[in-house]
Protein backbone atom coordinates (compact mmCIF):
# COMPACT_ATOMS: atom_id res chain seq x y z
CA UNK A 1 0.00 0.00 0.00
CA UNK A 2 0.64 3.30 -0.59
CA UNK A 3 0.54 6.03 2.11
CA UNK A 4 0.63 9.84 1.27
CA UNK A 5 3.13 11.00 4.01
CA UNK A 6 5.96 13.20 3.78
CA UNK A 7 7.37 12.51 7.53
CA UNK A 8 7.06 9.94 9.75
CA UNK A 9 5.00 11.54 11.73
CA UNK A 10 2.27 11.42 9.23
CA UNK A 11 2.77 8.09 7.84
CA UNK A 12 2.43 6.41 11.79
CA UNK A 13 -0.71 8.69 12.02
CA UNK A 14 -2.31 7.15 8.26
CA UNK A 15 -1.47 3.41 9.33
CA UNK A 16 -4.75 1.75 10.82
CA UNK A 17 -4.29 0.53 14.44
CA UNK A 18 -4.06 -3.19 13.99
CA UNK A 19 -1.45 -5.79 13.65
CA UNK A 20 0.23 -3.97 10.75
CA UNK A 21 0.96 -1.03 12.64
CA UNK A 22 2.32 -3.32 15.72
CA UNK A 23 4.97 -5.47 13.60
CA UNK A 24 5.78 -2.56 11.73
CA UNK A 25 6.25 -0.31 15.21
CA UNK A 26 8.58 -3.43 16.25
CA UNK A 27 10.59 -3.67 13.22
CA UNK A 28 11.41 0.00 13.48
CA UNK A 29 12.05 -0.83 17.21
CA UNK A 30 15.09 -3.03 16.15
CA UNK A 31 16.73 -0.83 13.85
CA UNK A 32 16.61 2.43 15.85
CA UNK A 33 17.97 0.47 18.78
CA UNK A 34 21.01 -1.03 16.23
CA UNK A 35 21.54 1.67 14.09
CA UNK A 36 20.09 5.21 15.80
CA UNK A 37 22.35 7.41 13.85
CA UNK A 38 20.16 6.76 10.64
CA UNK A 39 18.18 9.08 9.62
CA UNK A 40 14.31 7.99 9.30
CA UNK A 41 12.26 9.36 6.52
CA UNK A 42 10.07 8.45 3.49
CA UNK A 43 10.89 7.85 0.50
CA UNK A 44 8.88 6.00 -2.48
CA UNK A 45 5.80 6.81 0.16
CA UNK A 46 7.70 4.60 2.62
CA UNK A 47 9.75 4.39 5.57
CA UNK A 48 13.47 4.78 5.03
CA UNK A 49 15.90 4.82 7.36
CA UNK A 50 19.99 6.00 5.81
CA UNK A 51 22.81 7.61 6.40
CA UNK A 52 23.54 10.35 3.70
CA UNK A 53 22.38 8.91 0.40
CA UNK A 54 22.76 5.32 1.46
CA UNK A 55 19.16 4.18 2.19
CA UNK A 56 20.24 1.01 4.50
CA UNK A 57 16.34 -0.26 5.21
CA UNK A 58 13.05 0.53 4.11
CA UNK A 59 9.51 0.00 5.75
CA UNK A 60 6.07 -0.56 4.88
CA UNK A 61 2.85 -1.62 5.86
CA UNK A 62 0.92 -3.39 2.92
CA UNK A 63 -2.55 -4.77 3.02
CA UNK A 64 -1.43 -8.39 4.43
CA UNK A 65 1.92 -8.17 5.57
CA UNK A 66 4.54 -5.55 6.42
CA UNK A 67 7.59 -5.52 4.30
CA UNK A 68 11.19 -4.86 5.11
CA UNK A 69 13.40 -4.10 2.05
CA UNK A 70 17.09 -4.77 2.74
CA UNK A 71 19.39 -4.20 -0.55
CA UNK A 72 20.41 -8.01 -0.73
CA UNK A 73 18.88 -10.44 1.62
CA UNK A 74 22.13 -13.13 0.56
CA UNK A 75 25.05 -10.47 1.50
CA UNK A 76 23.83 -10.86 5.47
CA UNK A 77 25.79 -13.90 7.32
CA UNK A 78 23.14 -16.29 8.46
CA UNK A 79 20.63 -14.67 6.73
CA UNK A 80 19.10 -18.39 5.45
CA UNK A 81 18.85 -19.47 9.25
CA UNK A 82 17.50 -16.05 10.22
CA UNK A 83 14.67 -15.68 8.46
CA UNK A 84 13.91 -19.38 9.07
CA UNK A 85 9.99 -19.04 8.76
CA UNK A 86 9.90 -15.93 6.92
CA UNK A 87 8.57 -15.69 3.33
CA UNK A 88 11.37 -13.61 1.18
CA UNK A 89 12.73 -12.61 -1.80
CA UNK A 90 16.29 -11.12 -2.61
CA UNK A 91 15.72 -7.35 -1.10
CA UNK A 92 12.38 -7.88 0.58
CA UNK A 93 11.02 -9.63 4.07
CA UNK A 94 7.41 -10.04 4.31
CA UNK A 95 6.00 -10.45 7.55
CA UNK A 96 2.59 -12.12 8.22
CA UNK A 97 0.57 -11.68 10.46
CA UNK A 98 1.43 -14.91 12.18
CA UNK A 99 4.20 -14.46 13.25
CA UNK A 100 6.03 -13.73 16.22
CA UNK A 101 8.52 -11.05 16.09
CA UNK A 102 9.77 -11.22 19.51
CA UNK A 103 10.55 -15.40 19.37
CA UNK A 104 12.04 -15.01 15.70
CA UNK A 105 15.50 -14.29 15.05
CA UNK A 106 14.30 -11.52 12.47
CA UNK A 107 16.17 -8.91 15.15
CA UNK A 108 19.31 -10.69 14.96
CA UNK A 109 19.50 -10.44 10.92
CA UNK A 110 18.29 -6.61 11.25
CA UNK A 111 21.67 -6.05 13.90
CA UNK A 112 23.80 -8.30 11.32
CA UNK A 113 23.01 -6.26 8.27
CA UNK A 114 23.83 -3.07 10.39
CA UNK A 115 27.24 -4.84 11.36
CA UNK A 116 27.68 -5.22 8.08
CA UNK A 117 26.63 -1.52 6.91
CA UNK A 118 28.95 -0.48 9.77
CA UNK A 119 31.81 -2.11 9.23
CA UNK A 120 31.60 -1.33 5.51
CA UNK A 121 30.03 -4.19 3.78
CA UNK A 122 28.28 -4.05 0.81
CA UNK A 123 24.63 -5.19 1.64
CA UNK A 124 22.94 -3.06 -1.58
CA UNK A 125 21.37 -5.21 -4.29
Amino acid sequence: MQYEATTPKEYFALLDDDWRKEKLLIVRGFIMEYAPELEEGIQYKMLCYRSGSTNVFSLNAQKSYVSLYVGDIEKIKNAQELLTGFNYGKGCIRIKKSVDLHHSKLEDFIKNAIDTWKSGGDISC
